[in-house]
């Protein structure tokens, strides 16, 4: 059985550290980029089985990247969890709007990021502990 393939798109290396270890040991396959202009290519190129974006990124930010998906035929299958350090009112709303799947404010818990991978993938997994 194929592992399904996450894309994390995130500025932070830490985070994107994080978020990949979390996935890879509870069995999903990890690609990670740093900037928004390469999570569209990447995600073109490697047709991930969901997408994990920060909101602030260089050169393409996450709603640029997931405005980029909806509108692209052939990328707009991707489920998006949308991740932000932002207390702003009203980001989980435009993130929503805009086409994501799924929205969680940093600092979060990894079981909480789970629930989401898992529901949007539609196959329960066993969680690292």
């Amino acid at each position: 059985m194929s592992r399904a393939l996450i894309l994390i798109a995130d500025d932070d290396a830490d985070i994107r550290e994080f978020v990949a270890l979390i996935l890879d040991r509870s069995g999903y396959a990890v690609v990670a980029v740093a900037d928004g202009a390469e999570a569209v290519e990447r995600i073109r190129e490697r047709r991930p089985n969901l997408a994990i974006l920060d909101v602030r990124m260089a050169k393409l930010d996450g709603y640029g990247v997931l405005s980029a998906l909806r509108s692209d035929t052939e990328a707009s299958y991707v489920p998006v969890v949308v991740l932000t350090a932002s207390v702003r009112e009203g980001e989980q709303a435009r993130a929503l709007a805009v086409g994501a799947d799924a929205f969680l404010q940093k600092p979060f818990e990894r079981r909480e990021l789970l629930a989401h991978v898992e529901r949007l993938l539609g196959a329960g997994r066993e969680e690292f502990t």
